[in-house]
């Protein structure tokens, strides 16, 4: 799998959540048939690893918005050409930022299973 980061402004964010968590393939109102015509058909975020991160939390600008994203790289690069078609502001991050982005995600991760650890060690 691989990892990505993406960032957003803050205007679009509310638009790309809506995104991130829809699933065609539970949505009662669409016909199947439509899903299978649709290019970004298996672009579903909600199935995949993601987190979104204001910039504030890691020492960046409260404006911007970073989302995490662990797929495998045909789902990352329909991801992106999704991005490119229905957002202004998404993009992917700078290297630097993605590093930092990354490490503050998985320090997260390991203080979460540390704290599991001792809750049932």
């Amino acid at each position: 799998m691989a990892i990505r980061v993406y960032e957003c402004d803050e205007s679009e964010i509310e638009e790309l959540k809506k995104l991130l968590n829809y699933d065609p393939y539970t949505d009662k109102g669409i016909d199947i048939n439509n899903i299978k015509n649709d290019k970004y058909n298996d672009v579903i975020f909600k199935r995949q690893e993601y987190e979104i991160k204001n910039g504030s939390m890691i020492s960046l600008p409260s404006s911007r918005y970073f989302l995490y994203l662990k797929a495998n790289e045909d789902f990352l690069k329909k991801a992106e050409e999704l991005f490119k078609e229905k957002f202004k502001t998404v993009k992917r991050t700078d290297k630097d930022i993605e590093e930092k982005i990354i490490k503050y995600i998985n320090d997260e991760e390991s203080k979460a299973n540390q704290g599991f650890g001792a809750i049932f060690g």
